[in-house]
């Protein structure tokens, strides 16, 4: 996607061919900050500080991580150190563990003098093959808005999509999940209109999605989290998409918390709830999300206090709580497959079950659950 016409990703590698480049995320909507990892524990940080977020970016960066592990040790010690540190950043997101699954392997049967060199190729196959994913996965998505769209009275001046949280560019490596859908109705022609939920405590919605959609210029109005169930009563929101962090194989989906409230109040109006997600997403030995997938618990900083610009201009954090009252944050709820109309994938659209994604993803039906 473009910042103020220049192309960017969310993760590049740096001109000097070795160190990886991110967006700051955790400075976005009022400064642009490029940070450099330089390390494999500058990745880590960036995923547990949240510099990066999103399952997909987040399992790309720890791509980059073991790269860059092993250009300064490429030993197997150090290769098993660099993936058992990178994986316990965050607990959440299956694609953290994908990808580590999918390059620890790889290099331990490479060679030590040849490691290097593969760990970076693998970390540009995983970046390449998430930008092209998540493109498919707004080209399918488009089919049933426009046919959505189609469905509205004549004389409809805009088509209203409830999001939550951010499922965009920014949470990925280019296009997004839930916002690709909607980046490619806009740029077909559709006039959307985003509803974008604040999602508290770190309000991802008010400061990434609302940043993004402005960036592309698509209309939308941030609402606080608690206005959604109101605007779908009031028949003002025509479907929501969002994107999901891990999905069990029975079609529960694990997002960001309040995604569940959102699914309740769209089944309880007749709002179609639809999910978007890349293949990797999918956690194929979870059979019961809403049992099994681990919730993290973030820092109560996360809600006691508030970021924000001041009359100055200045960045700056502010207590919202009394003194010492204690706070729980719990970052991720789970949707049950029950409330979820459908989902959006890189391979087309399915029902929320076990037989909708095998449906789609046929190789996995022999794995033992």
């Amino acid at each position: 996607m473009k910042i103020n016409g220049v192309p960017y990703r969310s993760i590049w590698l740096n001109k000097n061919a070795w160190s990886a480049d991110i967006i700051d995320q955790t400075r976005l909507p009022h400064e642009f900050v490029v940070k450099t990892l330089q390390s494999m524990q500058d990745a880590a940080e960036a995923i547990s500080t949240m510099r990066v977020r999103g399952a997909p970016l987040i399992g790309a960066t720890a791509a980059y991580g073991v790269a860059l592990a092993m250009r300064e040790d490429a030993s197997d010690s150090n290769l098993q150190l660099a993936c058992e540190t990178l994986l316990a950043t965050r607990p959440t997101a299956v694609n953290l563990r994908w990808a580590l699954a999918r390059i620890q392997p790889d290099l331990a049967e490479t060679s030590s003098g040849a490691r290097v060199e593969r760990a970076y190729a693998l970390a540009a196959e995983i970046c390449d093959e998430d930008v092209v994913i998540n493109y498919d996965i707004g080209r399918h998505a488009l089919t049933v808005i426009r046919e959505l769209w189609q469905k509205k009275p004549a004389g409809s001046e805009a088509f209203h999509i409830l999001t939550h949280c951010n499922a965009g560019w920014l949470a990925t490596v280019d296009w997004g999940t839930a916002l690709s859908a909607i980046y490619q109705a806009w740029d077909d022609g559709i006039p959307v209109h985003v509803w974008v939920d604040e999602t508290r405590p770190r309000n991802q919605g008010a400061a990434l999605t609302a940043w993004e959609l402005l960036s592309h210029g698509i209309p939308h109005d941030v609402i606080v989290d608690n206005a959604g169930g109101h605007l779908m009563q009031h028949g003002q929101v025509d479907m929501c998409i969002t994107g999901t962090d891990r999905t069990a194989r029975n079609g529960d989906v694990c997002n960001k918390i309040g995604t569940y409230l959102k699914a309740l109040a769209a089944h309880d109006n007749g709002v179609p709830f639809y999910v978007a997600l890349p293949g990797p997403t999918i956690d194929w030995q979870m059979d019961d999300g809403v049992k099994g997938i681990p919730i993290e618990r973030r820092e109560a900083l996360e809600v006691t206090h508030v970021s924000g610009k001041n009359a100055a201009g200045k960045v700056d954090s502010v207590q919202i709580t009394p003194d010492g009252v204690s706070a729980c944050n719990y970052a991720f709820d789970v949707t049950p497959a029950r409330l979820v109309t459908g989902l959006f994938t890189e391979r087309g659209v399915c029902a929320a079950s076990e037989a909708g994604l095998l449906s789609l993803y046929p190789e996995y039906g022999d794995m033992d659950k």
